[in-house]
């Protein structure tokens, strides 16, 4: 259901951006090292380097040599690249308990099995929210190109709400499992709730900010009157629901933490997922729209939100004990 003025340049950029994958895979594991350890810092310094290269190389490739969405692609690409190679460096240059000896990698059994028994629940959960995202922009292709438009630049701009939120989650996984290996359960317990309390503030200004500015921040990408006035409505519409997903974030990561993977990726992935495949063909079809369509979101969340809290109330360990079982 891709309108066809869109399809080829889609394509190529696939084709580019596919090409870089890997060096995507590399940053995001040298960073979960470096974050692990307690060195949150230079990952950032990374991103904040790259995107500014990004943004450079998208000026140069697209505004000066013509490359359109080619160079789009190409500019995301190396600067991947780039990162890649800067955290390897880092890690290469590391101290004695994370250094990275390029000869001594190999797989060591104890260590891969642990990383699979936390990755692959992982990896399914980012598939289905994957395939969710796939399902609803099929739905979503169908109501016109400027819609299209309206809801990819939606995409681009409520990315900024996702960075702020999702670095709570990836912040207390790492400090509930480093409390949990070292058996403190109430800084455990009591970082969640603090957590909790930083991410709803962070997560209402910022929606606050993209709610009140969402008209000026369109027409930084579009000069379509249609499509400013659907995406707005569109940001109107879904950002006061947002706050739902902080308790999914912030308790998955903390569940994950103290070890418990699996029951928070079944509930992610049937509370959020299943249920958003579920609402575009049973829902859709009889109140189409893309109002049908963003209410999926908010009743995925409310019910997931609901789950997540039982399950953390009831499993989240309260006592040493628990930490061994």
């Amino acid at each position: 259901k891709t309108p066809s003025e869109l399809m080829a340049d889609s394509v190529i950029y696939l084709h580019i951006y596919f090409c870089g994958m890997i060096f995507n895979i590399v940053y995001n594991m040298g960073a979960s090292i470096l974050r692990a350890v307690g060195d949150s810092r230079r990952p950032l310094y990374v991103l904040i380097m790259t995107c500014g290269l990004n943004i450079f190389f998208d000026i140069m490739l697209v505004v000066f040599l013509k490359m359109g969405v080619m160079g789009v692609a190409i500019a995301t690409v190396s600067c991947q690249g780039i990162s890649a190679c800067m955290v390897t460096w880092i890690l290469i240059k590391g101290n004695s308990l994370f250094r990275l000896k390029i000869r001594e990698i190999r797989f060591y059994m104890a260590s891969l099995q642990s990383v699979l028994r936390i990755g692959i629940p992982a990896a399914l959960e980012a598939t289905m929210y994957t395939i969710a995202n796939l399902i609803i922009q099929i739905f979503v292709n169908g109501l016109g190109t400027d819609t299209v438009a309206a809801w990819g630049t939606f995409a681009k701009i409520d990315a900024i709400y996702w960075m702020v939120v999702n670095s709570f989650g990836i912040a207390i996984t790492t400090f509930v499992g480093q409390n949990y290996g070292a058996g403190k359960i109430q800084r455990m317990r009591k970082s969640v709730k603090v957590c909790l309390l930083m991410s709803y503030g962070a997560a209402i200004l910022v929606s606050a900010a993209l709610y009140g500015f969402a008209e000026p921040l369109y027409r930084l990408f579009t000069t379509d009157s249609n499509v400013v006035r659907i995406g707005a409505d569109m940001m109107h519409f879904l950002l006061p629901s947002y706050f739902m997903y902080v308790v999914i974030g912030i308790l998955s990561g903390a569940l994950r933490g103290a070890g418990r993977v699996l029951v928070p990726m079944l509930l992610t992935c049937g509370g959020v997922c299943l249920i958003r495949i579920a609402w575009m063909f049973g829902v859709f079809p009889v109140y189409s729209g893309i109002k049908t369509i963003m209410l999926s979101y908010p009743v995925s969340w409310g019910i997931t939100a609901v789950l997540f809290i039982i399950y953390y109330f009831k499993k989240f360990p309260k006592t040493e004990e628990q930490i061994l079982q």
